[in-house]
């Protein structure tokens, strides 16, 4: 009774893990963009000097220190928008700050039904998910205010060209901007993207034709619109907000960023806007010191949130040519290319507590896709290959559920005979544990050593972007979203039936009860669950009754 007990509290016990992930605000994941009309320039009125990093340099002869200015207002005047196709992104630059406004990703339709509309990745036009970059002239605090002297995202850019495509022969493709500014300063901002790759390289050349040395920094930020609140238990657990990367992998929501915005020096690393299956990431220098940061920010209509990187201070003899290097990765958690741009990189792919055991599983799940050609099949042989590494555990526990069977009626008359005295009766169940040779506990550790490997699979099945829209067989097309019919639900709670009858049946009517409904609490509970999930649940039900039924079978005969 106590591991069949056990097996219920464990199931009962997952699904509220499950519920509880799905109510957590942070992790709610923003329906993607579907719209793939171009986004209409925002007209800016003045540029907000919040949603700039603070590149002040200290006076040593300074007593106090002044109130920080405000912005200038300047002459608004329209950006443009450039266009830049290659086989594997789709993007809009704007002239004003070169911003990247819209990322679209060919590959990787919005859904098996939209197969010609890219999934969008950046956006401007109902809600902000964009990449900036600019430059920060260095000024003395208290001093005349550098603006002319570096170009921020506020600041317009001519174009050379309107329209870019990576020809068929060409392996990199090279977008330029250019900004003039004031006492001889111009900056050309490069965009570099290559073929078959989810990277940009993106430069800063400053050309000092002034009199003096020109000093500045370098910054780049995402910045999001806040998330939609979507407390639906049906929605998966999966998380959206800012990360970053110091040597060691950390979140920060969007709600850490309104408690306790970060700001500090970091050498190496990277920051990074996540959400389910795609990330962006600014990727600093491995061995250059950089100031992370993240904000809150004012927007029309809305708070706006930030993390960037700034980079240390770089002169430029007057005469001379300086430059700033960046990279920005945008697109899939491809744990392979990812581990290869920036180290940690792959970590987006957040198997949280459980990696340890999620990397393995994954490495296996990929080695079988690789034999096998499908995602599906895949899922199988590592349930199949789990299960063999735990049949030692699993047979020791069917075997103490199968003596617990056996002595079912032994059970019933001291039931009966001690109805009226718990304490008497338990005594006698403990001795009659003891003749029959079965350890109560016998059923419960090899369930409770298996959980965290199927925890971790859960996680490996619901982070990897490889199993987006990957098809099966014949009705389930897309591994990652639910049974369109059910079908899978439906076989995974007649094999947990199944699985029940061949255990002992419980004395307590009432837990008798529960143990009848738990099928079909499990069956609506998964029934939108995605349906590798459910396929792995079903194969593992299917190899658990062919074990113990030949467990039960042998222990029987040997009774005989």
């Amino acid at each position: 009774m106590i591991s069949q007990r056990f097996f219920l509290y464990t199931a009962l016990a997952f699904v509220l893990y499950m519920i509880w992930l799905t109510w957590q605000k942070e992790h709610a994941m923003p329906p993607p963009v579907a719209s793939v009309t171009q986004p209409a320039p925002r007209e800016e009125t003045a540029a907000p000097a919040e949603d700039l990093p603070d590149v002040q340099v200290p006076s040593a002869a300074e007593v106090r220190i002044p109130e920080e200015p405000e912005a200038p207002r300047r002459e608004i005047v329209p950006s443009r928008h450039v266009q830049v196709s290659t086989d594997v992104m789709e993007v809009l630059i704007d002239t004003r700050g070169g911003d990247i406004r819209q990322l679209d990703l060919p590959t990787y339709p919005v859904s098996l039904k939209r197969k010609d509309e890219p999934f969008r990745l950046l956006h401007s036009d109902n809600r902000t998910y964009i990449a900036q970059s600019g430059l920060r002239h260095d000024r003395i605090r208290g001093g005349p205010d550098p603006s002319g002297l570096a170009p921020t995202h506020h600041d317009l850019y001519a174009a050379e060209r309107s329209r870019y495509v990576l020809g068929e022969n060409q392996d990199s493709m090279e977008v330029k901007l250019v900004w003039e500014g004031e006492q001889g300063i111009r900056v050309e901002k490069r965009f570099t993207f290559y073929r078959d790759a989810f990277v940009i390289d993106i430069a800063h050349r400053v050309v000092n034709r002034g009199p003096s040395a020109w000093t500045g920094r370098q910054y780049q930020q995402l910045r999001h619109s806040p998330i939609p609140e979507d407390r639906s238990w049906l929605r998966l657990p999966t998380y959206t907000g800012t990360a970053y990367y110091d040597g060691a992998y950390h979140k920060h929501s969007f709600n850490d960023i309104d408690d306790a915005p970060f700001n500090m020096q970091v050498t190496g690393g990277w920051t990074a806007m996540l959400q389910h299956y795609f990330v962006s990431a600014w990727i600093a220098q491995d061995e250059q010191e950089n100031r992370f940061y993240s904000k809150r920010v004012s927007a029309p209509g809305e708070q706006q949130y930030l993390i960037g990187m700034l980079s240390p201070s770089k002169t430029v003899p007057s005469g001379s040519e300086g430059e700033f290097q960046r990279r920005l990765y945008a697109g899939p958690k491809l744990q392979r290319r990812m581990e290869k741009i920036a180290p940690g990189l792959e970590l987006s792919v957040d198997y949280g507590m459980f990696s340890i055991l999620s990397k393995p599983l994954f490495w296996l799940l990929e080695w079988f896709h690789k034999l096998a050609g499908n995602w599906g099949v895949a899922i199988i042989l590592v349930t199949l290959v789990v299960k063999l590494v735990f049949y030692k555990l699993s047979e020791t526990s069917y075997k103490s559920m199968a003596r617990m069977r056996k002595i079912q009626p032994k059970f019933k008359v001291l039931r009966e005979r001690y109805a009226e005295d718990k304490q008497k009766m338990n005594k006698a169940l403990m001795e009659l544990y003891k003749r029959e040779k079965i350890n109560p506990l016998g059923g419960c550790l090899p369930i409770l050593v298996q959980m965290p490997v199927f925890l971790a699979l859960y996680w490996v099945l619901v982070e990897s972007v490889e199993l987006r829209q990957a098809p099966f067989i014949f009705w389930i097309s897309d591994l990652s979203i639910r049974d369109p019919i059910f079908v899978l639900p439906l076989l995974m709670g007649v094999s947990m039936y199944i699985q029940f009858k061949l255990n002992p049946t419980p004395p307590d009517p009432i837990q008798a009860k529960v143990f009848a409904m738990m099928p079909i609490m499990m069956t609506a509970f998964m029934a939108f669950f995605p349906a590798g999930l459910v396929l792995y649940w079903l194969m593992n039900n299917i190899l658990s009754i062919a074990q113990q039924y030949v467990i039960t079978k042998r222990i029987e005969k040997a009774d005989r």
